[in-house]
């Protein structure tokens, strides 16, 4: 008898888990989830939304990027939130947790900003389930010797969103 159940490979696994974590994301424009693991244990999760302590776009129902009419990818210092991969970094450094060596599991490709993080952060590789278009993001990780990799998997159910 064959065992119709499907068990997910590690990747798909991480991948689900940073969907899962997108959900609590507070953007009004995209919501990212980004786990951050190592020797398959998770050491830190992330999303995108507002420092502690800050009001939230969700509760004002607000985006200043939107009113501005600014493009995706651009002028990301023109915004209330964080991204996922700066929250995973900045909940690995608040405990004490090396990012050295670790693998980063996003639901979105990371920006060139978070690039340059995730790079001095000592990220080994980035495994993502889409895209976003930022060519000089994917071309700093190369160049530094980061292996980014594209995860398309008709089993995983995680949400298109846009940055």
């Amino acid at each position: 008898m064959k065992n119709k159940h499907h068990r997910p490979s590690w990747d798909e696994y991480f991948l689900e888990v940073a969907s899962l974590v997108s959900k609590r994301a507070t953007c009004l424009r995209r919501h990212v989830g980004a786990v951050l693991v190592k020797d398959k244990r998770i050491l830190a999760t992330g999303y995108n939304g507002a420092p502690s302590g800050i009001k939230h776009c969700i509760d004002d129902g607000d985006c200043l990027r939107v009113k501005l009419g600014i493009p995706s990818g651009e002028r990301h210092e023109l915004c209330r939130g964080l991204h996922a991969e700066q929250n995973v970094l900045i909940q690995a450094a608040l405990h004490g947790i090396s990012t050295n060596g670790s693998v980063l599991y996003l639901t979105n490709q990371p920006c060139i900003i978070c690039a340059k993080m995730l790079i001095n952060a000592g990220i080994k590789e980035v495994v993502i389930k889409d895209g976003y278009p930022d060519k000089m993001s994917r071309s700093f990780l190369k160049e530094a010797k980061i292996n980014i990799r594209r995860i398309k998997n008709s089993k995983l159910k995680i949400k298109n969103s846009k940055r």
